[in-house]
Parts: C-alpha cells; sequence; structure tokens
C-alpha cells in the first residue's frame, strides 16, 4: 500500500423529500446569493426545481437560475455561466442534477475569482480556489456529487479532459433516491456503467499489499450488479435505486482507489469518443472497457481471474486466463442485458475515425495514458479497433 493523503468534507444528506431542504444546506454554507445550474426540462417537469427554489427562499438565499447543460459539458456554456455568475455576484454555486451539471457547476466555481481563461485549469494549471459547490442529485451515475473532479469538453479543439482539485468537492450533496424514478432506462443504465467503470479504473493497479481497498472494490461492484437489473425493470424500486445512488457516490470520491495507483486508461480513450460523436459517458466506456480488458489481461492475468471469480462468479479453475477471458464475457453480457452498445459501430462509429480519435487521445494526454499499462498511441488504436 502506498502513503496517501484521504480527505472527503462533503456533507452527505440521504432520503426521501431531502431536496425540499437543501436552502438550509445552503445557508449553513455561508451562500447568501447562489447560481442554481439545471440541465433540461424534467427538473421543471418534475418539479423538482420548483421546489428547491421555494427552499432557498425561505432560508433567505437569493438565487439566479440558469438552465440548458447539456450531457458532455461543454466550454462554451461555462462561459456563459462564468459571466452570469459574475454579473450576479453569486457566492454560491448550486447543482440540480446529474454528473454533466455538477461538472459545470465546479468550472464555473473554478472560472468565476479567476482573471484567465478557466480551461487553463484543464490544460495543468494547479487550482487552489473555487467558489463553494452544493448539490442536489437526480442522476446516480458520475459521483461528481462527492468527488474533487470535473471533465469539460473544450469545443474550439474538441477534447475532453478533467481536472481535480479538493476546493471542488462539494460542500453538501442532497440525494433523494425518489428523484431517480423518472430516468429513462437507457440513461440509468449508462449510470449504471459509468460507476462501475469508476471502479474498475482503480481496482487495475500493479501496486501490491492492498487488500482492503481491494475488497472495497470488489463489494460496490456486487452492490451495483445485483440491484442493477431490478431499476431497468421497475424504476420506482425506491431500495435499488437508493443502492445505485450510494454506490454513484462511494465509486468515484477515492475511497476505493486510495494506497495504489491507478489507470484511467478507459476513461480517456472514452472521452474522445464524445468528444468527437457525442456519445454518452457511460455508452462509450461500455464500448471501451471489455476491449481495454482483453488487450491488457496478459499485464496482470491473476489480478482479472480475481475479479472474474469475487464479481461476476466464474468457477474457479487452474486455467487463470480461462476464468479471466469468461470474466470479461460476462461483463460484456451484463452491459448487454441493460441495453448497452458494446461495439463502436452501436454507436454510429466508423473506422475510419479511428485516427482522429488517436490523435485527439495524444492531443488531451501526450504520448501514453494509463498507469496499469501505460498505451501508446499504437496501443490506443489497438484497443479502439478491438472495439469495433
Amino acid at each position: 500500500m502506498e502513503n496517501f493523503t484521504f480527505q472527503s468534507p462533503t456533507q452527505f444528506i440521504f432520503g426521501s423529500d431531502t431536496h425540499k431542504r437543501v436552502g438550509k444546506y445552503v445557508a449553513q454554507c455561508g451562500g447568501k446569493r447562489a447560481l442554481v445550474l439545471y440541465g433540461g426540462g424534467s427538473v421543471l417537469r418534475s418539479g423538482v426545481l420548483h421546489e428547491v427554489l421555494d427552499s432557498l427562499d425561505a432560508a433567505g438565499v437569493d438565487c439566479v437560475t440558469l438552465g440548458g447543460v447539456q450531457p458532455n459539458p461543454g466550454s462554451s456554456f461555462v462561459y456563459q455561466a462564468i459571466e452570469a455568475a459574475r454579473e450576479a455576484q453569486v457566492d454560491f454555486l448550486l447543482a440540480v442534477g446529474g454528473g454533466s451539471v455538477i461538472d459545470t457547476a465546479k468550472a464555473v466555481a473554478l472560472g468565476t475569482p479567476y482573471a484567465g481563461d478557466f480551461l487553463d485549469f484543464f490544460r495543468g494549471k494547479p487550482a487552489t480556489e473555487a467558489l463553494p459547490v452544493g448539490v442536489v442529485l437526480t442522476i446516480p451515475a458520475a459521483g461528481s456529487e462527492g468527488s474533487p473532479n470535473t471533465v469539460i469538453t473544450d469545443e474550439e479543439n474538441k477534447i475532453k479532459k478533467g481536472t481535480k482539485a479538493d476546493c471542488l468537492r462539494p460542500r453538501f450533496a442532497v440525494l433523494n433516491p425518489e428523484l431517480t424514478f423518472t430516468l429513462p432506462k437507457y440513461q440509468s443504465a449508462c449510470g449504471i456503467s459509468d460507476m462501475m467503470s469508476h471502479i474498475l479504473e482503480r481496482y487495475f493497479t500493479k501496486t501490491p499489499d492492498n487488500a482492503v481497498t481491494d475488497r472495497m472494490c470488489e463489494a460496490v461492484l456486487l452492490a451495483v450488479k445485483d440491484v442493477a437489473m431490478r431499476v431497468i425493470i421497475d424504476s420506482e424500486d425506491y431500495q435499488a435505486q437508493a443502492a445505485l445512488m450510494w454506490a454513484g457516490m462511494l465509486a468515484h470520491n477515492n475511497i476505493c482507489g486510495v494506497g495504489r495507483e491507478q489507470d484511467w486508461a478507459s476513461h480517456a480513450l472514452a472521452h474522445q469518443l464524445s468528444a468527437l460523436f457525442d456519445s454518452a459517458h457511460g455508452a462509450a466506456l461500455a464500448v471501451i472497457f471489455p476491449a481495454w480488458m482483453r488487450y491488457c489481461l496478459d499485464e496482470d492475468v491473476e489480478r482479472f481471474a480475481r475479479l472474474a471469480a469475487n464479481v461476476w462468479e466464474v468457477p474457479a479453475g487452474d486455467d487463470k486466463r480461462q476464468m479471466a477471458l469468461a470474466g470479461i464475457e460476462r461483463y460484456q453480457e451484463f452491459l448487454r442485458g441493460l441495453g448497452l452498445p458494446t461495439k463502436l459501430e452501436h454507436l454510429d462509429v466508423p473506422e475510419e475515425a479511428i485516427p482522429q480519435l488517436v490523435e485527439l487521445l495524444v492531443a488531451a494526454n501526450g504520448p501514453t495514458v494509463g498507469n496499469f499499462k501505460k498505451l501508446t498511441a499504437a496501443d490506443a488504436e489497438a484497443i479502439y479497433r478491438l472495439a469495433l
């Protein structure tokens, strides 16, 4: 196990009707004037946004609202939101939505007090200052409600990339599983793929003697696997949605990643699919991760076999490589069963786009990506081709 520092200051308020008390939590954080960010019309149609605004008003918190955050959030909206935040002189960002809205709020929180281009932080500038952020979560998936991470697409250069800093961890996150009841099945499935991928990026490591974190990763993966189909069948299964909502946070607040070197190559590969083809993030990961697994299998056959046995219930045997391959196949079958794509063609990504995907990958990340196996441009191309 490696040395580590882990900080998780976010207050989590979990359960039925909790979003109706969000104003109290903004006020407790010192917020007096908030910019409320949200995505499409679902929070309007469901009445959630109205209830949130009523709560802010009751707590004496002034606010301005800005909707229209898109999946795979882009830089142009962030610039617009920063301008709105400065004009209104807000002192707090409240995200009402899923990962795209939360990531946008974090980028705005970075950019509002900063004199330069907020994308500087996504190009390597360390982040040390940001406006405080709070969350009302409506989509269990990205785990951004508990993480220090944010990912934005630089639309001019068609590069999707992230940054992270502890100042970006939300001050609080309100998690009401009831707010997920109206999610389309495909969106829920993409969220499941996303949260499982967050754990797998941490699980595939060459850092030895990290038994506690290994077991935590396997436990959260099992919990997600066990309730996933229940949510697809019945979106109003409160207990299943509650399990997914909490698992999504645990998958990405880094409690499942401490003390070890992490990989993150599959996310880098998937991000460029989203940047170039606007693929849903969870769908892109469902295509990329099994291909990455097959390509990297021989880096540590024992670890793949362990995952196969402990999560995918592959019977133990002497042939560890065969166990590992069976586990990868069961993972892919699981994704297909949720209704997710498992090939690039399912995302309408043509073979001739692969060179451009690799070019964007290198532009965003440099000559190599990942740590479990450091992937060159040639490796990345091979994985994209395995995913055809």
